[in-house]
């Protein structure tokens, strides 16, 4: 019968596009499809069988005589009774977009910008880009609660949908309610199914706002597998559901009709991938090959950083080492010898410092940029902030710490505050951010490389005093670049 519908292509396409307009609804019917299909388990049980088998296997024949006794008597069996499909299933089905956004020419039409969804795609899948600022910890989330009476011994089930819930406090069996004696209800956590649950708000891309306006964004709420797959600064496309969901607490009495909006995810596509993750095609190989034959690898790679800007060649190899990186010594005696390279160019106005920025924050996987006026101490290291999902004092990670394993790119260093440069001291030798705040006081990984860029003092090099007074950057700081790169702009009849 499947079959014959799916011969006819219109019909596929209508299925799928029904599937598009109310994805929720036939993720449960498909759901309902699959274990019907799904081979039942024949093997007896044995001591070393997970809870969830066990459980399984006493609720399969208690169904089965619920069930009978359903059929032989005309009032039908208690439907609380009866445990709940989502209990037993040991999958998740999700709906992945018809072509995932990145995988063909037409990437830039499927994904959405945040502010272009709209009221009309309540309950469709859609594909939305963006940039992830806030990933909460991952909680579990009670999805099908379970109760045992303490008179009559009967297991209830209460399957539960939305952020808030009424606990059952009466149990509803026959017996109970033939004896008039008004059992109580235990919360059973042991038989209960909970799912991972974790919260991401992702941000509208700096090329999607509209002149004058500030970025929006976007509520995401990932269960089950599609957890601990974003991380904080990823430029990803998240195909879900649209849903509503009315506010909670205090906020509802003020909110009144209104209701907040949330994407449920059902698939996660990452733009920016990880070395280790990258994966080539036979071309890339074979070009790769030749290149490296040739002995020329070094030059040709440095000359593709940045190639629209002219000459600079040997700052651009320095670049080139910078994304490649080196490797973290471990001494016998435990000492840690940083890998990371930091640069820092110091140069007059228009010799493309900042064009080099921003390339290398494009180009590296996880690459960070900020300016020196534009970023306090605390936006560089790490913030105390209250989580609102769990109301507890959380630690909010800065620019540094966003660029764990990546490049951090600071431009108009000299403009910083000497407070706030301070905080970078500790990141460019040790890279680690320690923290004593708010009752919290921990550690944090920033294996970053710094590349900053400055200008000279009183705005240009001046030839007449030595370069330790044109640099004007604490000795300190200094001694932490490992490269420092003079860009004068010689000022000629000729060429100007």
């Amino acid at each position: 019968k499947y079959e014959k519908s799916f011969s006819d292509e219109g019909t596929a396409l209508r299925l799928v596009d029904s599937i598009e307009r109310n994805a929720k609804h036939y993720i449960d019917v498909l759901s309902r499809a699959v274990d019907k299909v799904m081979p039942k388990e024949t093997k007896e049980i044995s001591f070393k069988d997970d809870v969830l088998d066990i459980i399984m296997s006493q609720r399969e024949k208690r169904n089965e005589s619920v069930m009978m006794a359903a059929e032989n008597e005309l009032d039908p069996a208690q439907p609380e009774g009866i445990f709940p499909a989502e209990l037993t299933r040991r999958y998740t089905l999700v709906f992945k977009p018809i072509t995932p956004a990145g995988s063909d020419s037409d990437r830039n039409t499927k994904a959405l910008a945040v502010r272009n969804v709209r009221g009309e795609h309540l309950g469709h899948l859609i594909t939305v880009r963006g940039i992830t600022t806030r990933v909460s910890d991952v909680k579990p989330s009670v999805q099908v609660n379970a109760y045992t009476c303490d008179r009559c011994g009967y297991e209830i089930f209460q399957p539960v949908t939305s952020k808030q819930f009424t606990p059952m406090t009466e149990c509803p069996s026959p017996e109970c309610q033939q004896n008039n004696s008004k059992g109580q209800l235990f919360l059973s956590t042991r038989a209960s199914k909970f799912l991972p649950f974790q919260e991401v708000k992702i941000q509208e891309m700096a090329d999607q706002v509209p002149v004058g306006h500030i970025p929006r964004t976007l509520t995401v709420h990932c269960h089950g597998t599609l957890t601990r797959q974003i991380n904080p600064g990823d430029v990803i496309d998240v195909a879900g559901i649209f849903l509503p969901t009315p506010y909670t607490g205090f906020k509802a009495i003020r909110a009144g009709l209104l209701t907040d909006t949330y994407l449920e995810a059902q698939h996660v596509n990452q733009h920016k991938k990880a070395y280790d993750d990258l994966v080539f095609d036979a071309k890339t190989f074979r070009r790769i090959e030749q290149y490296k034959h040739s002995g020329h690898m070094y030059e040709y790679l440095s000359r593709s950083i940045a190639p629209e800007i002219y000459g600079h060649q040997d700052v651009k190899k320095a670049l080139l080492l910078l994304l490649i990186g080196g490797v973290t010594k471990e001494m016998g005696d435990g000492m840690r010898i940083r890998g990371d390279i930091n640069i820092c160019l110091m140069g007059d106005p228009g010799v493309a410092k900042s064009q080099l920025l921003k390339y290398i924050t494009k180009v590296a996987p996880r690459g960070v940029y900020t300016t020196g006026r534009g970023s306090s101490g605390v936006g560089l290291t790490a913030a105390v902030m209250r989580d609102p999902v769990t109301d507890e004092m959380v630690l909010e990670g800065g620019a540094l710490v966003l660029a764990d394993n990546g490049i951090c790119c600071i431009d108009e260093f000299d403009k910083m505050d000497d407070g706030d440069r301070t905080a970078i001291h500790e990141v460019m030798e040790q890279q680690t951010i320690s923290i004593s705040k708010a009752g919290i006081t921990t550690s944090l990984n920033a294996r970053t490389s710094i590349l900053a860029a400055a200008n000279p003092l009183y705005g240009r090099y001046n030839p007449r005093i030595s370069p330790v007074d044109n640099i004007n950057l604490p000795a300190a700081l200094l001694s932490r670049f490992d490269i420092l790169f003079l860009m004068l702009d010689q000022p000629s009849r000729e060429s100007d």
